[in-house]
């Protein structure tokens, strides 16, 4: 190699939008960090019973590019992306006034409580003591980015008070 040529870097490549699925606790581990600090319109929520399916379109923080936009100076950013949830059973929620359709809601996590025969409750905690129950009989979780980033519009990265 010579002195003008360099070794590429991932960070060098084209990213692809993020397409993950989780059928377990670990893999639901995973998206439950990418997903934290999401912020969404109440508007943004749907259950379709009849196809047993939850979604929320989300304006994620992309955590994963966070470190690159720190070490080359540049402003954060979100992306939109659909979390969506198949098998669901039953939608609950607390703290969420849905007929506010201009309420802003927050995700901070989201974990999953097995029950009898692979069935169980999966559970998005939301800012504000916030919840949104969905009795599933197992767990499918998708994320998928759905748009380019953006600059976050607060140009900072989300922080929580240890």
């Amino acid at each position: 190699m010579t002195d003008n040529q360099q070794d590429a870097k991932f960070e060098d490549g084209g990213e692809a939008p993020l397409r993950l699925l989780a059928m377990d606790a670990d893999d639901l581990g995973v998206i439950s960090a990418l997903v934290q600090d999401a912020v969404f319109p109440a508007s943004e929520m749907a259950w379709d019973a009849p196809h047993r399916r939850f979604a929320l379109l989300l304006n994620r923080f992309r955590w994963e590019d966070a470190p690159a936009a720190k070490r080359r100076a540049r402003p954060v950013e979100r992306v939109q992306s659909v979390l969506s949830v198949t098998d669901v059973l039953k939608v609950q929620s607390q703290g969420v006034e849905r007929g506010d359709k201009d309420m802003i809601l927050s995700l901070l996590s989201m974990s999953f409580t097995a029950g009898e025969d692979g069935m169980g409750r999966l559970e998005l905690v939301l800012a504000g003591d916030g919840v949104i129950a969905l009795d599933v009989e197992t767990l499918d979780v998708t994320l998928q980015d759905v748009t380019r980033p953006y600059v976050a519009p607060s140009r900072h990265t989300p922080k929580h008070p240890e």
